[in-house]
């Protein structure tokens, strides 16, 4: 018997269905265990016990660990980006939006694994678009946010938006690569608020 076009197109589907839970889970697992041990190696073993799927589905879905690994590292910052959104709305003029929004994006538990995750992009090139399509995702939804907070707020700020956005990130992040890497001081030694140029009437002139 024939089936329905609707038909072949739900039984088609089901397994694409079937593999992006799986890819899903295999991420969201991942970055829990990460936030869990953070700074510590998460096995594959570990993972896919966690995740109850089978090692293989690991390579299938990623194609290696290191992949998995940069997936959950930006899905834990993307996260942690929306938390800080929250903290960043709670201010009531621009100078505590700028203070509040630099101490908390230096808390963020995700910020080793992030660092992790652009070691290995410089390290093994094939990882590298992966990275830049996360990076590219994080600046689009902190361009989304700050064009909408300054709209609500009137605040104004000193350069294009785009520019202050990725100014602000490759601050942060660079500068945990640098403690990661050894470097003297910790990241709380780091102006990060004097990466944003936001602000508002009292501060115009």
């Amino acid at each position: 018997m024939e089936k329905k076009p609707t038909e072949a197109r739900s039984t088609s589907t089901r397994p694409r269905d079937r593999g992006r839970a799986t890819r899903r889970r295999l991420i969201e697992t991942t970055a829990r265990l990460c936030k869990e041990r953070p700074g510590a190696e998460v096995s594959v073993a570990e993972i896919v016990n966690a995740a109850g799927v089978f090692p293989n589905q690991v390579t299938y879905y990623f194609g290696s660990k290191d992949s998995l690994l940069v997936h959950a590292a930006f899905l834990g910052l993307l996260h942690d980006a929306r938390r800080v959104e929250r903290i960043g709305r709670q201010a009531l003029d621009a100078a505590t939006f700028r203070r509040n929004i630099a101490r908390a994006v230096l808390a963020m538990p995700s910020l080793p694994s992030v660092a992790r995750a652009l070691a290995a992009g410089i390290s093994k090139p094939e990882l590298a678009p992966v990275v830049d399509r996360h990076l590219q995702l994080l600046f689009r939804q902190s361009e989304r946010f700050v064009s909408l907070l300054l709209d609500a707020r009137g605040w104004e700020v000193r350069r294009p938006l785009d520019v202050e956005v990725r100014t602000f990130w490759s601050t942060a992040l660079g500068a945990v690569l640098l403690v990661r890497a050894g470097a003297h001081g910790t990241v709380a030694d780091l102006d990060l608020a004097g990466a944003l140029t936001i602000h508002d009437e009292a501060e115009r002139g």
